[in-house]
């Protein structure tokens, strides 16, 4: 079920009441070191995981990744494979999790749903006029109802960044709220910040929390549609956000970094920052998501070295 934003008892509510007072609130977040960042960053991603374990962490991250088509050229043939391979990624060993999701286009909703049915797998939809999110309000809220009702379980939408960089956190906030009522119950809600354009650290930290008081279930790095998508910094940073927010809320909230993780390597090193920031709490797929469309076949491909000891290589899974 989605999670709900603040209750009107809760002190945090009143951060929300006015622009100035959200302002205020966002600007008095302590401000990041990005040396200590990145260099504590780096350090989690040097952690030697062993063989035992290894296979225990592709297999969780297959269970994290939200397979991805977001492509002009994406057809309902495309769409029907992507989802079998969702719900089956190895067809040679029955042993193999399923994806957490397919993540489509919403005109491909229901033929993603019908592709997945019975399976568990979840359907998102990036709404909302993904990537650019440049439309009007009642544009995007008629995009996330007919996602909805074809059956989309998860909404993937992308924040208006012009509004956020010019400051105008509330005209932000009350857009993720609209879309948050508009999945209503059935559909949780990534929130998407698209942190390669919001420039520091700083940004990424107030857009967190930003997402997280409107009622965000997941906060989601990026759209992969730009340069700069994940990176190990400003997903730990997201990570001590979403940590800090449960801290003061009681309310969890997820984390998908999405864009640019295509080796198992960085899968496993994106692991160890959930642990070791988070904690276990979110080493589930209904808290962590790899937003991904190559990554799949890297961890099938070295799931298969360690059941067998041979490097079987991309002739033999599947392309998406």
């Amino acid at each position: 079920m989605p999670s709900s934003a603040l209750t009107a008892a809760h002190p945090l509510k009143d951060v929300t009441a006015s622009d100035s007072a959200l302002r205020r609130f966002l600007h008095g977040l302590p401000g990041v070191d990005a040396v200590g960042l990145e260099g504590r960053a780096a350090s989690l991603g040097t952690r030697s995981i062993k063989t035992t374990a290894k296979a225990y962490a592709i297999d969780l991250a297959i269970s994290m990744v939200d397979l991805t088509t977001l492509e002009g050229a994406d057809t309902p043939g495309k769409v029907r494979a992507l989802g079998a391979k969702a719900v089956k990624p190895d067809p040679t060993d029955r042993t193999a999790p399923s994806t957490a999701a397919v993540c489509v286009y919403p005109d491909m909703v229901a033929v993603a749903k019908g592709a997945v049915a019975g399976s568990g797998v979840k359907v998102a939809s990036v709404a909302t006029s993904f990537p650019a999110g440049r439309a009007p309000l009642t544009v995007k809220l008629a995009d996330v109802r007919e996602a909805v009702a074809a059956g989309a379980d998860e909404i993937d939408m992308v924040i208006d960044r012009g509004a956020f960089l010019s400051g105008r956190y509330l005209k932000v906030y009350d857009e993720i709220t609209a879309v948050r009522e508009a999945c209503g119950t059935s559909a949780r809600l990534k929130v998407i910040f698209e942190t390669g354009e919001l420039s520091t650290y700083d940004n990424i930290r107030r857009a967190s929390w930003l997402g997280m008081l409107a009622g965000a279930d997941f906060i989601k790095t990026s759209t992969g549609k730009v340069a700069v998508n994940a990176t190990p910094a400003n997903t730990l940073l997201m990570l001590e956000a979403v940590r800090d927010f449960r801290a003061q809320t009681g309310i969890q909230v997820g984390v998908k970094p999405a864009g640019g993780i295509r080796t198992s390597k960085d899968a496993i090193k994106f692991l160890v920052l959930v642990n070791e920031t988070a904690g276990q709490d979110w080493l589930d797929n209904h808290w962590f998501r790899f937003g991904a469309s190559s990554l799949l076949n890297d961890l099938l491909m070295q799931r298969q070295k360690l059941a067998t000891g041979r490097y079987s290589g991309p002739d033999y899974v599947t392309v998406d």
